[in-house]
């Protein structure tokens, strides 16, 4: 294990720093494949020389462990290619992740019928693509690292994301989207544009709202969009946006042609002022707004297309009404400083013979509430993003300024106030939360102390099965929106995203950051879950199995990133329970506390 710098050390020399922008994104993506590659296959990691064999072609990949950590987050020196002989030359992440690919492959990949033909192509054309994204973005960070005036710190975190997800292999691939494109959509670009707005005939038009929302003023969802569209209404129209690359799409659909030569549907163009992409590219905001808008993106981002299911669109009010109806009480009432950023109103184009329209219409938009304290807010996936050749990330430079023993504080108040109470509202309602990196949000005070923390998101509710029957007698109907599955899956999803998507990239970033020895860390993490065990008991029966489950635990559940995109798995669309690869891999706080 690497040795904590001192807080005043500059970063360790590595090649992320290379002053070549397509250096510093080629080994990014090399970082990225060693890391699924050496998790999936559970390969025994120490500091020092790494050898990957590859049977398969009879070569291997050479490198140097800079950092192993407990948590994943190894850090690499330059990757070699090795042939037959033992003679040694550049290798690039294209060329690898063929041949890491062409390995999984020959070992059958981890389902029955093995590996979909096609899927290796795929992905290696994928990578290529998310290296020249990346090699964009650097470059262009580089040249213009502060952001514009009208950039708050909200934004400037979900801007901050350059190298995409550290576990995958083609994280920042977006096929579709053209050079002014990458420029125009691209939060990494800081880029910002209009809406493409449509005028839909009612009679097509399906929505729905919370009434009492502060976020719609006493409006309903029609109206409110009118008002952010700023285009006047014609004809008693419903105005409906649409990100301006889903237009360009939407107008070769059969689908909307057909309503658009009925003249049920009017594309208007890209009208209104700009509107800025958060870290999920499709979610809007404007500073000066008062919501955001999660507009449907066909294109794949990571593994999947992101269109939303009309459930989803419904989920985020039913989570809405939940909350009104006192369902999350317990929790808010232990952790008043968690809060669950609410939907409150969503709405869709449908069909003149289908009211209800398709499951996926590709033209909708859910309405999201901009926060009262959003000033304080930072995306987590921001905050511990690599920011290659530039620095610390902003969660190390600001806990570099805290001073010696802030890594450990900051581990600890980050366990209290973000991971526990997510916990909490598991063991009380039953409701687990996809709180990813991205979907998490920290509130933190003017020093960069976590002082509480958000859950955002539409999508990714869990409601374990148990809980259903007290969850329909508090609505008073006989289905839910939420994704309900067994207890067990349940708790397996959120070993997975609360643990090790979420929090252990905490420990990792400091760790890898020089900031503090990761067991330390972990141990802190671990004497926190500890302490909140009685609290997590009284919530809910068995209450505190999941936080025991993690400190006890041989191994957790972790998502294989590689197998599930060689499988051509669609997340959004999949069934809950093949959603993607799963595997078990030690456990890292029992790791460190033994």
């Amino acid at each position: 294990m690497s040795a904590a710098l001192p807080l005043d050390a500059p970063p360790r020399p590595e090649p992320l720093d290379d002053a070549e922008p397509r250096r510093a994104a080629e080994h990014a993506h090399l970082e990225a494949l060693l890391r699924c590659w050496l998790t999936e296959t559970r390969t025994p990691v120490h500091a020092g020389p790494l050898r990957v064999v590859l049977p398969s072609t009879g070569l291997a990949l050479r490198t140097e462990v800079t950092h192993r950590s407990p948590t994943g987050w190894h850090r690499f020196g330059p990757v070699r290619l090795e042939g037959p002989g033992g003679a040694t030359s550049a290798v690039d992440p294209v060329l690898a992740v063929a041949l890491v690919a062409h390995e999984a492959v020959s070992r059958g990949g981890a389902r029955q019928g093995g590996i979909p033909s096609g899927q290796l192509a795929d992905l290696v054309e994928r990578t290529s693509e998310s290296v020249r994204r990346v090699t964009d973005f650097v470059a262009h960070r580089r040249a213009h690292p502060q952001p514009p005036p009208e950039v708050d710190g909200f934004l400037a975190a979900e801007q901050a994301l350059l190298l995409g997800h550290l576990h995958h292999p083609a994280p920042k691939s977006r096929d579709g989207l053209s050079d002014t494109d990458n420029a125009d959509f691209s939060p990494e670009m800081r880029g910002a544009f209009r809406l493409h707005w449509f005028a839909a005939a009612p009679s097509v038009v399906s929505h729905d709202a919370v009434s009492g929302s502060p976020s719609l003023a006493g409006r309903d969802t029609v109206a409110l969009l009118a008002d952010l569209a700023e285009v006047s209404r014609r004809d008693g129209r419903v105005l409906v946006p649409a990100h301006p690359w889903q237009a360009r799409d939407l107008l070769r659909r059969p689908r909307i042609a057909a309503l658009i030569d009925a003249g049920l549907l009017t594309p208007l163009g890209e009208q209104g002022p700009r509107w800025w992409p958060t870290s999920s590219v499709r979610t809007v905001y404007r500073p000066d707004a008062p919501v955001m808008l999660k507009l449907s993106l066909g294109l794949r981002l990571t593994n999947s297309r992101r269109e939303s299911t009309r459930t989803e669109l419904r989920r985020g009010l039913e989570i809405h009404r939940l909350l009104d109806a006192g369902h999350a009480e317990e929790t808010y009432a232990a952790f008043p400083r968690f809060s669950i950023v609410r939907d409150p109103a969503w709405l869709a184009v449908d069909e003149p013979s289908r009211p209800e329209g398709p499951d996926v219409t590709g033209l909708d938009v859910a309405v999201r509430e901009v926060p009262a304290h959003v000033a304080g807010l930072r995306c987590l996936v921001g905050w511990v993003a690599p920011r290659p050749g530039m620095g610390r990330s902003l969660l190390g430079t600001s806990v570099a300024r805290l001073g010696a023993g802030a890594a450990a504080r900051w581990v600890a108040d980050y366990t209290d106030l973000v991971l526990v109470p997510m916990l909490h509202l598991y063991a009380s309602t039953g409701i687990g939360l996809e709180a990813h990196q991205q979907n998490t949000l920290l509130q933190l005070d003017a020093e960069g102390r976590v002082v509480g923390s958000a859950f955002r998101d539409n999508q990714g509710y869990y409601l374990a099965a148990s809980h259903l029957p007290r969850l329909l007698a508090r609505m008073g109907g006989d289905a839910s929106t939420l994704a309900v599955v067994e207890d067990a899956i349940v708790d397996e999803r959120l070993s997975y995203y609360l643990l090790r998507n979420q929090a252990l990239a905490v420990v990792g970033c400091l760790g890898a950051e020089g900031l503090g020895d990761e067991r330390e860390l972990l141990a802190v993490m671990a004497e926190r879950l500890r302490h909140a065990l009685p609290i997590l008991a009284a919530a809910g029966p068995r209450g505190d199995r999941l936080a025991r489950r993690w400190l006890e635990a041989e191994t957790l559940p972790c998502k294989s990133n590689l197998l599930t995109r060689l499988h051509g798995i669609d997340e959004v669309l999949a069934p809950l329970d093949a959603q993607s690869v799963y595997l078990d891999a030690p456990n890292p706080l029992r790791e460190a506390t033994r």
